[in-house]
């Protein structure tokens, strides 16, 4: 099947890839670039990604700062100055300072979720910056929509709908992902039914990229068929010299069966999925981690109440301490059988 490139506002791409935000700091700088100069449009995870600063632990919202900064510059400069992506949560502490942040460093998309970003616009007031919110359903995108409209005079660039087949934090209830009856084709119908009159008022197109448990070309070619502008893919990119995580965390992927891939409850407040290891095995058995220093980094998380930091566990993973750290994957994360480069995936994918 030969593919179009990816229409966002003004942004048009080669092939119809926006890669996943993966935090904290499985997708940064490296991998981001490597995505753009493939094709697709690589994005960064905004998420704490000051964790190699020196003064992260004493000065967190400085040394996020400065990352942020450095991370936007490095994958624009490997670019050629294409374009870039981060993605930030709704559930951050000083999220609209940290999408600021980003904004004035030149990034080109902001992808959001993990909560409604209903203040988005306001965040990115006089910049061209496109905006795109993750939804798991057309309510979501219904609330958006009507608020972004009547406060800000502002639609969606597009919007990426999230599968209960997707990595990390999930916007489902658990025994929804347990049930597991997410359709594609039917969220796509009603949500651009709900985007249809904001396109029409606006004179502008919303495109629509589907995400969760995309892995292979098959997943591709059957999501593109039913009628989505693109796909945003996250765990088949873990698995590539190019991902900026630690081997150890990639080698969890590659020694993962199925029955590793299980649903959690995460300190921010979402369901998420990860591969079941050392850490959440004691986790479950109530052995409560040591926390080093609370970065005050999600809004509705207690340090003194949560089971673990969901900071210092992602941390450690992607450091490559995974028997400490927390290790986020899609449902299909098992099918990783070895390295490859980035270029190699993609032509296996789109081409």
């Amino acid at each position: 099947m030969k593919y179009k490139g990816l229409k966002i506002g003004n942004i048009e791409t080669k092939i119809p890839l926006i890669l996943g935000g993966m935090g904290i700091g499985v997708s940064g700088w490296n991998l981001a670039s490597s995505i753009t100069n493939n094709g697709g449009i690589g994005v960064i995870s905004g998420v704490n990604l000051g964790y190699r600063e020196n003064d992260f632990y004493t000065n967190t919202f400085e040394a996020n700062k400065r990352a942020i900064i450095k991370e936007i510059k490095k994958a624009k400069e490997e670019s050629n100055m294409g374009v870039i992506g981060i993605n930030f949560m709704v559930a951050m502490n000083r999220y609209k300072e940290y999408v600021k942040i980003a904004v004035e460093a030149g990034i080109d998309i902001i992808v959001s979720g993990a909560g409604l970003p209903l203040e988005l616009p306001e965040a990115t007031k006089n910049y061209d910056t496109k905006l795109i919110p993750i939804v798991s359903s057309a309510k979501a995108a219904r609330i958006i929509t009507k608020i972004w409209d009547k406060k800000y005079n502002k639609i969606p660039d597009a919007v990426v709908v999230e599968g209960s087949k997707a990595g990390g934090h999930l916007g489902f209830k658990k025994k929804d992902l347990i049930e597991d009856d997410f359709d594609f084709e039917e969220v796509l119908k009603d949500t651009r039914e709900v985007l249809k009159k904001y396109e029409d008022k606006y004179n502008k197109r919303i495109s629509m990229i589907a995400a969760g448990g995309i892995y292979s070309s098959q997943d591709v070619e059957k999501i593109m068929k039913i009628g989505y502008d693109g796909v945003q893919m996250a765990t088949r990119f873990v698995t590539t010299e190019e991902c900026d995580a630690d081997f150890n965390f990639k080698n969890e992927y590659l020694k993962s069966e199925n029955e590793d891939i299980d649903i959690i409850d995460s300190p921010v407040g979402l369901p998420g999925r990860a591969i079941t290891n050392e850490f959440l095995n004691n986790v479950g058995e109530g052995i409560k981690p040591k926390i080093k220093k609370c970065v005050d980094c999600i809004k509705k998380c207690n340090y003194k109440d949560t089971k673990f930091c969901i900071s210092q566990a992602l941390i450690n993973s992607v450091k490559g301490n995974v028997d400490e750290g927390l290790v986020f994957a899609g449902e299909n994360a098992y099918k990783s059988k070895k390295i490859e480069k980035v270029a190699d995936v993609v032509k296996e994918l789109f081409y």
